[in-house]
């Protein structure tokens, strides 16, 4: 009896599943088992391959960075080859560039002139006397404003002792102070080393305008700096700390709200603006550093 089942053991054996048999456990830390090849049909990435170049009627319909793609490939391919035919095949796709960004910007100028709220000239001319004109007037509204805000600003320029840019820059903060009658302080750091912890100064020349009776500051020069740029940062830093504009409108010049170089003229432009958040504005003047 025992002698049968064994033997009808013996013959089941070979058919059993493949679960049901012993599995090689050699696998881990101590035995290694190399990856298995690539295919042999798998492309290589470094192959040299030349580019289709399409008909101009199908290139016409390609997106710009489609385009680029395929002169970026065209270069790459004539540029290894090294035949008159590739060569020339790379410059007639730049030359349907050329031609496709000739097109794009006679179709811009019609735009212009249709859409002239969206010229630079509108608000920019430049033809030699309107800028003229132009800048004479910017610097007319400048020169109104830091006056009338004599009262309520002040400049302070940190120095040292062995600053020689120092010696530069301070008879133009000193003409600032007789064109616009501001209150204009002289600070030496090494004397006083505690006022370039409390105002963060470390390089000098540092001018900053300071709000009298208030902890309100901010550079507005560091090393030295032309009058008219000086005129141009104390116009923008007066306007910011005062509340007259927001950082965003930093760059947009006397004159220019609500125009072309105003950021907000058109609306918020940033995510982070209370108007797209729907709340309101806040104060962001500068505040002193903790």
């Amino acid at each position: 009896m025992i002698r049968a089942a064994l033997l009808i053991a013996a013959v089941l054996l070979p058919i059993l599943p493949v679960h049901a048999q012993t599995v090689d456990q050699r696998t881990g830390y101590w035995w290694y088992q190399a990856p298995p090849k690539p295919a042999d049909d798998e492309p290589d990435p470094d192959a040299l391959v030349k580019p289709r170049i399409p008909p101009m009627v199908e290139l016409a319909t390609w997106t710009p960075p489609k385009i680029r793609k395929l002169i970026e490939e065209q270069r790459d391919y004539a540029a290894t080859v090294l035949t008159v035919d590739a060569v020339a095949d790379f410059w007639r796709l730049q030359d349907f560039a050329r031609r496709k960004a000739r097109a794009f910007a006679g179709v811009t100028q019609i735009a212009m002139l249709q859409n002239p709220e969206l010229n630079a000239k509108s608000a920019n001319p430049m033809v030699g006397e309107a800028r003229d004109q132009l800048s004479a007037q910017k610097d007319q509204v400048r020169r109104q404003y830091l006056r009338s805000r004599s009262n309520e600003f002040a400049l302070v320029m940190f120095s040292r002792s062995t600053c020689g840019y120092c010696r530069v820059q301070w008879p133009i903060v000193q003409r600032f102070q007789d064109e616009m009658g501001w209150q204009v302080t002289l600070q030496d750091i090494d004397r006083k080393p505690e006022l370039a912890q409390r105002f963060g100064v470390e390089v000098t020349p540092t001018t900053m305008v300071i709000r009298r009776g208030s902890q309100q500051r901010m550079v507005i020069a560091s090393g030295v700096e032309a009058y008219p740029n000086l005129i141009q940062m104390a116009y923008q830093a007066v306007r910011l700390l005062a509340g007259d504009i927001r950082p965003e409108q930093f760059l947009t010049g006397a004159g220019e709200e609500d125009g072309f170089f105003d950021a907000l003229a058109n609306g918020p432009v940033s995510a982070t603006d209370p108007r797209v958040l729907g709340g309101d504005l806040v104060d962001v003047r500068m505040e002193p550093r903790p």
